[in-house]
């Protein structure tokens, strides 16, 4: 189980890498929640996600001679393209294995940065194929279950803290759990106080089947939040949230897309509906919160494409 100390470490680690992400703060969301509400861009990080700071992570706790023989990454979506940048920028041959059904703005950004992708007809496969070309030499890396990349993506709560050291809740996505896992343990490490409240989408609840069941489960997810869908979560992720976690809320895609025109019309971004559910699950908990509170919602990522933001449309 990854600890305060290992965020921290790998925020130094990372440090020149990755991009120190804005939290602003919204009049608008403030007054229509009765609390004081900011969002944490890391939808503006290198490559649209939170996902770098891991992958990052993950590489540079390796050794060059482990290195040489290439890494291989398994995702769908921000990961991909985490592991494809991280790999670029180090000087590393990366293949990263999908399924076919991969959005295709993953796929090219993927390519952009200029990993092989490996596809494979279904997520079950690609995950044999990813485990097969591990087997063969390559490092392997997740996009959740480690501990570098938990403790990779827990820095973004370093940086909010050092911003909004008055920060009293933090309403996170969870997909493999790997950004709740990381984050809840930064910020209790540095005021155990702090409410943290962990969001799903109801096509997309891992994590909910898994405290359910009191074990990790695999489902079968079938979200509009794609990057929120994973077949099951990670065991540590797990753990954190059954002990630190306030809550676990629970929404639909059509909240969540509520939610994503609210801020493309008021705030003027683009949230990806993983990050948008943040406020969709706030909506639904605002009495929890006083006026005196200061709430963030972390705005994880904003890889969306222009025919998914159109589907969205004819659903409203």
């Amino acid at each position: 189980m990854i600890t305060l100390n290992d965020v921290e470490a790998a925020a130094g680690k990372i440090i020149s890498y990755v991009r120190r992400t804005p939290l602003w703060k919204s009049e608008t969301l403030s007054t229509r929640l009765g609390t004081n509400v900011y969002l944490k861009m890391e939808m503006f990080q290198k490559t649209g996600s939170f996902k770098l700071r891991g992958a990052f992570n993950q590489m540079l706790a390796r050794s060059k001679d482990e290195l040489v023989k290439g890494v291989v990454a398994i995702s769908g979506g921000n990961f991909a393209q985490g592991a494809a940048y991280a790999s670029r920028v180090l000087g590393v041959d990366a293949i990263v294995c999908m399924a076919e059904d991969t959005p295709h703005n993953y796929i090219e950004a993927t390519r952009g940065y200029s990993a092989t992708i490996d596809f494979s007809p279904d997520i079950q496969t690609a995950i044999a194929r990813y485990n097969e070309l591990s087997d063969q030499g390559r490092v392997a890396l997740h996009p959740y279950d480690n501990p570098h990349q938990m403790a990779g993506a827990g820095t973004v709560a370093l940086e909010i803290f050092e911003d909004l050291p008055e920060i009293t809740d933090l309403v996170i996505s969870i997909g493999g759990g790997g950004l709740i896992g990381g984050n809840t343990v930064a910020i209790k490490g540095l005021n155990q106080k702090i409410r943290v409240w962990g969001v799903e989408t109801e096509g997309a609840k891992a994590m909910k089947t898994a405290i359910d069941a009191g074990q990790v489960v695999n489902i079968q997810p079938n979200s509009l939040a794609k990057t929120l869908c994973p077949p099951f979560v990670g065991q540590d992720a797990l753990t954190i949230v059954q002990e630190h976690v306030e809550e676990l809320i629970i929404v639909s895609d059509k909240q969540a897309i509520d939610a994503q025109r609210f801020v493309i019309e008021r705030a003027k971004v683009l949230p990806e509906l993983a990050a948008s559910c943040t406020l969709a699950a706030a909506l639904t908990i605002k009495d929890r919160f006083g006026p005196d509170d200061h709430l963030v919602l972390l705005m994880c990522g904003g890889n969306e494409s222009v025919e998914n933001l159109v589907s969205y449309a004819q659903m409203v």
